[in-house]
């Protein structure tokens, strides 16, 4: 099942566009996340502003956490790792769209973007049907007196960079 899960993990987390984002020194806040669509390595991607508490942990290389729960509800996830900073000018460029030009008025050249290179270690992942899913599965355990079957879930390894 890891393997399904984990493949479930990624192909959930493309299309999952915000978590909450927490490192060693830096409280969790709203944050933007990329994936590497092409090499599904243990790596998400935040682009963040170099005086923000995230970027200050990521040059320490701080233990962070991210929590996420897709819109559709048929992902959550507590993934754990390490942050910090890159000046990767290839991954900006490609990772640079329109959410985070409003934050930066000089776009991805202006001195304050701060890429966030997060290299994951675990991660515990619920992987559901959905919102749809549940609710089935909720009426058919009341008419059947079993439980509900709410998905996948189980914890990944993952052997960061």
């Amino acid at each position: 099942m890891t393997d399904t899960l984990k493949e479930k993990f990624w192909d959930r987390l493309e299309d999952t566009r915000t978590g909450m984002m927490a490192a060693e020194g830096a409280r969790a806040v709203p944050m933007s996340h990329y994936v590497d669509d092409d090499t599904k390595e243990p790596v998400i991607w935040f682009i963040t502003a170099k005086g923000t508490d995230l970027a200050k942990a990521a040059t320490k290389g701080a233990a962070g956490e991210y929590i996420i729960s897709s819109n559709d509800e048929a992902l959550y996830a507590r993934i754990e790792g390490h942050v910090r900073i890159s000046t990767d000018a290839a991954k900006l460029d490609e990772i640079w769209n329109g959410i985070a030009a409003a934050w930066f008025e000089g776009g991805k050249q202006d001195d304050d973007v701060q890429l966030i290179r997060f290299d994951l270690t675990e991660a515990e992942v619920w992987a559901t049907g959905g919102s749809l899913k549940f609710l089935y599965e909720v009426a058919k355990a009341h008419l059947t007196d079993s439980k509900p079957d709410m998905g996948d879930h189980g914890t990944i390894h993952f052997n960061a960079a």
